[in-house]
């Protein structure tokens, strides 16, 4: 008996020993460290009013409730240091300036697109507003310079908050922040203390149930993404399920847990430059309103969204649907990213352009690329409309998840109540026109997004008083909210394309050197998450590094197939004949300047 306890006593210890360190590492993940550049480089893209307008606008996201002095004051698990120090954020890529400092714009004095918030009638409450900059904005490092790029890809880790051992992961991190905050009663007495000053003693208590509140809010996804496997394919640097993670949250979270659908189609954050004169956005070219398409952004990141009342009832009529999203703002920040310019290669850093080298290029592209990167153009109302080319699945061969999971998961929405004949009136254009009655127990995530974003655009407008003269130039351009659903990828104009690696939807191929090689010649593993520049291939450095993420492009939602320039026949991923390598130089000094003011002076 005595032997028994004994045995039973160590095995105790032993799973205790297991779960600390289990503890251990999930709340102390394991980043990349950070080395502050010498300088940040800006190109000349936009003035620098219009960069901190783009920064630092909120438009409506409250990340679970999260208020925007707690996560100033914030420790880390295992140290007093501040989670929401600019040097500890930028171990997980986020964009910081070594010589930045507090403004009236970032007063906490946080990273590229973390911006502060406050709802209407509410005065006292400031939630932290991630914002479309913290994920389409890049930076490239060479010999110790950091280039900005507006409007490029970010690089960090910010989505997930499943637990893992590696760790990585902003969201991750920052729950673990959260819990060992509420947890710990030493770090709540300074996080407290901070947060309410002169307030402590009256307030105490309504901050730690608030801060409550909002953790729990932050565990249950947690969970709930965990236990469920919503996210088999893990992210890493750069890289998210755009459309799987909206859906999740908007069909599955806020109606009903049936709605739930695996998201295992990660992609990269795209460039935004030129993207207001495009026919068609998204990589699958299924969104056509830009205010549409900025409110389902926003509802994906966090802001609110309500369906039903205060019983479980379905909201109706002029009660639909009150969210926190920010119209205004959300128009500004597309009106100053339509000012915004391809980024010019900057060669007194990167290395002067070999103009023979890049005319030959240009001979090159118009034989090999410009077929589909150089759409047809044409005016409509105000603006020059570019129509990309939409290149079928089977036709690119890329990674296929993306485009089939948008086109066949199905969601039940009639919780709702909606009529389908008030859905008639709605200014939402289906291509193609559907022949039979929508069933509101089967609607796709682009149908389904474009009537949610409908009605919470139409009660915003409300909300913000937006008038009937107003509503054109805030849809952007008079549009309705289209919706097409095609297996297909866009192929875009490739201006600026040197400074956007890496390639393809999901960024499965880490330079433009390897994409224009067959794939027997690119990488099947890689590791992301630095910000080292390689300006000959095009691309990110990817050798070894500590705490890098290795990128496999043989697991489901990585592949790296397709596009290929090859010999054999057309088709099935083969899309041009076999590039010699002098050729693939020749193209790669052609892109460093397409679109740009050196392209003028080619011979």
């Amino acid at each position: 008996m005595r032997l028994l306890s004994r045995v039973l006593a160590l095995l105790i210890v032993l799973a205790v020993i297991a779960l600390a360190v289990i503890v251990y590492y999930v709340a102390n993940p394991k980043l990349p460290f950070y080395t502050p550049p010498q300088q940040v480089r800006y190109l000349d893209q936009w003035s620098e009013e219009q960069r901190q307008t783009y920064y630092f606008t909120p438009q409506g996201t409250q990340v679970k409730g999260l208020r925007y002095e707690w996560f100033q004051a914030l420790e880390l698990p295992f140290s007093e240091q501040r989670f929401a120090s600019p040097e500890y954020l930028a171990r997980f890529g986020f964009l910081v300036d070594p010589q930045q400092k507090a403004s009236a714009n970032n007063p906490g004095n946080l990273p590229v697109g973390f911006a502060r918030h406050q709802n209407p009638g509410n005065a006292s409450e400031h939630y932290l507003d991630i914002t479309c900059a913290a994920c389409h904005t890049g930076e490239l490092r060479f010999k110790g310079q950091a280039v900005r790029i507006d409007g490029g890809n970010a690089q960090h880790v910010l989505p997930s908050s499943v637990p893992t051992l590696r760790g990585g992961s902003f969201g991750q991190a920052l729950v673990a922040s959260l819990a060992s905050t509420y947890y710990n009663p030493w770090k709540f007495e300074r996080f407290a203390r901070q947060v309410l000053g002169d307030d402590y003693e009256a307030r105490r208590e309504q901050l730690r149930s608030e801060f409550k509140t909002s953790l729990n809010t932050f565990v249950k996804v947690a969970w709930n993404d965990t236990h469920r496997g919503l996210y088999p394919t893990e992210e890493g640097p750069g890289r998210t399920d755009a459309f799987g993670r909206i859906a999740n949250a908007t069909f599955g979270d806020a109606i009903s847990p049936a709605n739930y659908r695996v998201a295992d189609a990660p992609v990269d954050y795209p460039q935004l430059w030129d993207m207001w004169t495009f026919d068609w956005v998204q990589w699958n070219g299924s969104a056509q309103q830009p205010m549409a398409r900025n409110i389902g952004e926003a509802l994906g990141v966090g802001a609110t969204l309500n369906f039903f009342d205060a019983n479980g009832q379905p909201l109706q009529g002029t009660a639909r649907y009150p969210s926190s999203v920010r119209v205004r703002d959300l128009h500004a920040i597309e009106e100053t990213l339509q000012q915004l310019k391809p980024p010019t290669w900057p060669e007194d850093l990167f290395g002067a352009i070999d103009k023979p080298l890049a005319a030959r290029g240009r001979a090159l592209f118009a034989e090999n690329c410009a077929g589909c990167h150089v759409p047809r153009q044409s005016q409509e109302g105000e603006r020059w409309v570019q129509h990309l080319h939409m290149i079928p699945v089977e036709v690119i061969g890329t990674d296929p998840n993306a485009a089939n999971n948008i086109a066949s998961h199905r969601f039940d929405l009639s919780a709702l109540q909606w009529d389908v004949n008030e859905l008639k009136k709605m200014d939402v254009k289906l291509h193609p026109e559907p022949k039979e009655p929508l069933d509101l127990s089967q609607l796709s995530v682009a149908k389904g997004l474009a009537y949610v974003t409908a009605f919470v655009e139409n009660r915003a407008y409300r909300d913000a008083q937006i008038t009937p003269e107003e509503k054109p130039r805030m849809d952007g351009f008079g549009l309705p909210i289209g919706v097409r659903e095609k297996v297909a990828y866009k192929a875009r104009p490739l201006a600026g394309v040197w400074a956007t690696a890496p390639f393809l939807h999901n960024g499965s191929v880490p330079s433009i050197y390897q994409l224009l090689s067959p794939q027997d010649e690119r990488a099947t593993t890689f590791y992301k998450g630095t910000l080292e520049y390689d300006p000959r291939h095009l691309g990110y450095r990817t050798e070894p590094f500590t705490n890098g993420f290795l990128f496999d492009t043989r697991i489901s939602g990585n592949h790296n197939s397709g596009h290929e320039f090859r010999a054999g026949a057309r088709g099935n991923g083969v899309i041009g004949r076999l590039l010699q390598p002098e050729e693939r130089w020749a193209l790669l000094e052609y892109l460093k300047v397409l679109g740009g003011p050196l392209e003028a002076q080619l011979p």
